[in-house]
């Protein structure tokens, strides 16, 4: 063995030579001796507001704690990834120190080496000295506590921001956040979990308001669009402050054929073929390819960091909700949930609980209904990021919740809260299934079936409109995947002819319901229900158009095809039956004599307030009345107007209807006051509900006119 000892150093290292023992140690830096930010005086955002838009009660909370120097004070800026809130920050940080008399620090707050690089520059920044830092860098001293006695001794006032806490437990960890007489600090986060914040003032930060979310895509590209057209633009994203952001600086920055403000928003809706979450990221030009610029990638940040902490059904909770509408939707359709191992039901509860605290949905009451309401822009970039495989069982599975919290049952003439809350989730699915068109068809056609019971449903209550718009908008959509000659198709088409009658447009309805019903005869053969069914709706029509010879022979064939195939006693055949009391002709005294026992029938099947029960007594009553059988008919339809009043109200189409018979029930009979009178209630509730000028309005008015002439001649 050799009595010399060799080796090598390089960089900064050194070689000590001895004999004997030796205890040596020494400390080598590597690289840059520092690491930090190159500010913490100036902020550092992607690209600054030109304007903040909206946020006036906000700021002026913000501003009156700044320039009040309110002491030990932490504000809190929550909300969804992309509303505003480091804007908010920003422009309070240029207030405070332009105006407040403080000095500013900037610190990013997303991740622990950030933090602590930024807070440590913060406390050289207020006189620390390099033997102080140097010993909080290497753990010999507490840093956290280091900065804050910095900041507690600071000469000035200031204002801290702490930026993109989004993971709260970074500030946790080694006491970050604190309070000082000093100053005042200020965190951005979408972590809205109050627990997280204790002795903090937590201030939402959300979506803009319409004129001023049209007026961010003004300042930005202001030669792209009138007001209106950028109202409409935002409208389609949402209000979302990034969106809009971007969106202004795509259009402003457009060199070869820059697009006008209506020409971005057909491609928004998917003209040529754009993908419009790809289109809107194409205005980060100039902000790099930060997550948190784009709407493609920001909400990715805020799932990571739940899948992190042990929740990743909030991922496959949220990829749910991006099969639904961005509207409040209603707690109840997740009662009881088991959508299988991604998602069991002792998990469905956590995973929302998840989403709620990051900011990814918000809590909301609608109609006095708990609800959810989760952003149309954040829904169309996670469904885009979904494969065709987890597309179709998850819409499967919405399908399933949605037709679940459907009511099986509407009574007749009283508003249902849920289907108002429902309808813009059941078009939402059907627009999903149709759209992502690898779907299984079978998933359309439950999507369909669930939207034709939602239109039953609004019919029942009365709520025509709506139910016009869901069965014309449904029918359109399933015709694409389903086929025209689909059942659901045609049944959806038939309840659009129906609410046209009721909503008065009669030879629209007569169209509409003609035609269906030979589709019905050509695809499901003359004696099939559903062709039964359109037979019934087009005598109805019919009826009322004056054509009763043809209405009468369609509504017999209706009796005949019922009878055979369900029996005379069942509902639909009874309604059937009655119908034929209204129906003018040689036949209704036939009708008359056979009435009482129909009457008979509906009481023993179905009970005394059935509502077909009802409808025979009222149907009855009219016949009579048809007949000039006046002093018979009047006590009759006077409790038959009695009993609908009471079980449907007032507004009640039917019970008008009835209302307007004893009206000219009373004229015959010479009462003329009454008969006024009855005839002005239904005008005034015509005229009230569905205007002045709706056929049913017309009908009434007329009338009124007609008995009004006939009391005042002598």
């Amino acid at each position: 063995m050799s009595d010399r000892n060799e080796g090598r150093a390089s960089d900064r290292g050194r070689v000590y030579q001895a004999s004997g023992d030796q205890h040596i140690v020494e400390h080598h830096h590597h690289g840059a001796e520092w690491s930090g930010p190159d500010s913490v005086r100036h902020p550092a955002v992607g690209r600054a507001p030109v304007v903040l838009r909206d946020r006036a009660e906000l700021m002026e909370r913000l501003k009156t704690a700044v320039a009040l120097s309110t002491a030990h004070q932490v504000f809190v800026l929550h909300g969804l990834g992309g509303c505003g809130k480091t804007a908010v920050a920003y422009t309070l940080f240029q207030y405070a120190t332009a105006e407040a008399g403080r000095i500013g620090f900037w610190v990013n707050a997303s991740e622990g080496p950030s933090l602590r690089a930024g807070m440590l520059a913060l406390a050289a920044d207020r006189g620390a000295s390099e033997g102080e830092l140097m010993a909080a860098r290497s753990g010999m001293r507490a840093a956290a506590d280091l900065v804050w006695e910095y900041l507690d001794g600071s000469d000035q006032p200031w204002l801290l921001v702490l930026d993109n806490a989004d993971d709260p437990a970074v500030l946790r960890d080694g006491g970050w956040l604190r309070t000082s007489p000093r100053g005042t600090v200020v965190v951005t986060t979408r972590q809205a979990a109050t627990h997280w914040w204790p002795a903090a003032e937590l201030l939402h930060v959300g979506v803009l308001p319409r004129a001023e979310a049209a007026q961010v895509l003004c300042d930005l590209a202001p030669g792209a669009g009138t007001a209106d057209e950028a109202a409409a633009i935002s409208d389609r994203l949402g209000r979302l402050p990034l969106a809009l952001t971007l969106a202004g600086g795509f259009l402003a920055h457009q060199v070869i054929q820059p697009w006008t403000m209506t020409e971005y928003g057909r491609r928004l809706d998917g003209e040529h073929g754009a993908d419009a979450i790809d289109l809107i990221d194409q205005g980060s030009l100039g902000t790099g390819h930060d997550s948190r610029h784009l709407v493609s990638k920001t909400w990715q940040l805020s799932l990571d960091s739940l899948t992190d902490q042990g929740i990743p059904e909030a991922t496959h909770l949220l990829r749910l909700l991006a099969c639904y509408s961005n509207d409040p939707l209603p707690l109840s359709v997740f009662a009881d949930a088991d959508l299988g191992p991604d998602l069991p039901a002792t998990r469905v509860e956590l995973a929302l609980r998840g989403l709620l605290d990051h900011s990814l949905t918000e809590l909301v009451t609608s109609g006095g209904v708990r609800c959810i309401r989760t952003h149309g822009v954040l829904l169309d970039s996670i469904a885009r990021t979904m494969c065709e495989e987890q597309r179709e069982m998850l819409v499967a599975a919405a399908v399933g919740l949605v037709s679940a919290a459907l009511p099986d049952t509407v009574e007749r003439g009283q508003r249902d809260g849920r289907l108002g809350l429902l309808s813009p989730h059941v078009h939402g699915l059907l627009q999903r299934a149709v759209d992502w068109s690898t779907a299984d068809p079978a998933i359309a056609q439950s999507a369909a079936e669930c939207a034709l019971r939602l239109a039953i449903a609004q019919h029942f209550t009365s709520d025509y409109s709506s139910a016009l718009s869901t069965a014309a908008q449904a029918a359109d959509m399933a015709q694409r995947r389903l086929g025209e000659s689909h059942p659901v198709v045609l049944r959806l088409r038939q309840r659009v002819g129906r609410s046209l009658f009721r909503l008065g447009r009669f030879e629209e309805s007569e169209t509409v319901i003609r035609r269906g019903l030979e589709d019905c005869e050509r695809e499901f053969g003359a004696a099939a229900l559903d062709t039964l069914r359109s037979c019934a709706h087009l005598a109805f029509t019919l009826s009322l158009l004056g054509e009763g010879p043809e209405a009468r022979a369609l509504l017999q064939r209706v009796v005949a095809g019922r009878t055979t195939i369900l029996g005379r006693s069942h509902p639909a055949t009874l309604v059937s039956r009655l119908g034929l009391l209204e129906m003018e002709g040689a036949e209704l005294e036939e009708e008359i004599g056979n009435a009482p026992v129909l009457i008979e029938e509906c009481h023993r099947e179905l009970g005394p307030d059935h509502t077909i029960t009802l409808a025979a007594e009222a149907n009855y009553a009219y016949a009579l009345f048809l007949t000039s059988r006046l002093v018979e008919a009047l006590p009759r339809i006077r409790m038959a107007l009695g009993k609908h009043e009471d079980r449907y109200g007032p507004d009640y189409p039917v019970t008008l209807n009835l209302r307007l018979h004893l009206s000219r029930l009373l004229g015959r009979l010479g009462q003329r006051a009454e008969a006024v009178e009855q005839a002005e209630m239904v005008v005034d509730a015509w005229t009230r509900i569905l205007g002045p000028s709706n056929p049913w309005t017309d009908r009434a008015k007329e009338y009124l006119e007609e008995i009004r002439d006939a009391t005042e001649r002598p």
